[in-house]
């Protein structure tokens, strides 16, 4: 067992490493976290969404905003689409490929973002909140497994975890991720909390 779980912590390190190790990667995180900057500096929301761990994803980055991430300032406005009342409803009565886009209708407005996150970058509902998102004058910062998936195509910033044979791998990356787009966003926000 012990063997398992060395082994393990170290295939994560090595994805990790990986990604990080390229300079494009890097490029995407900073091209996202300017963009959801813009977004909230312009007096707009950032919306997130995405299915299973995903949505568990969408929800941290938003209540990390919302709340705090290191230290007391001020909430930023943000919002994970993970109310189970309107999934349930869109789903019955228009199915759930629109569960996301429908949401996105009805709240955002456009100079928003929307942090649109699944790891195989194929997920439906999310691809299609992903094209409302740009038919209605939002930007799109998506995080993915694989490069040159659907849903990258669509993003203004895709950041792109990597290939992996199993899902866990790249969510892993892409919880680093959001923790370095909320560090990013309290720095320029709240500089006197990084000092």
């Amino acid at each position: 067992m012990e063997n398992y779980i060395v082994n393990t912590l170290m295939e994560s390190r090595s994805f990790l490493d990986r990604f990080a190790s390229r300079p494009a990667n890097v490029a995407a995180v900073k091209a996202g976290a300017e963009l959801m900057i813009g977004a909230l500096r312009a007096g707009n929301c950032i919306y997130s969404c995405g299915n299973g761990g995903s949505m568990s994803d969408a929800m941290h980055f938003a209540e990390e905003l919302t709340g705090r991430y290191r230290q007391n300032r001020a909430g930023l406005a943000a919002t994970a689409i993970s109310d189970p009342g309107h999934i349930s409803c869109v789903a019955n009565d228009f199915g759930y490929e629109y569960i996301f886009s429908r949401y996105l209708q009805a709240r955002a407005k456009p100079g928003d973002c929307v942090l649109a996150i699944s790891t195989s970058g194929r997920s439906k509902n999310v691809i299609m909140a992903a094209e409302y998102a740009r038919e209605a004058g939002l930007t799109v910062v998506s995080l993915t497994g694989a490069p040159g998936s659907p849903l990258a195509g669509l993003a203004d910033a895709d950041i792109s975890a990597g290939a992996s044979e199993f899902a866990d791998r790249v969510q892993e990356v892409h919880i680093k991720v959001i923790h370095i787009l909320i560090e990013l966003i309290e720095r320029d926000f709240f500089p006197e909390n990084y000092r």
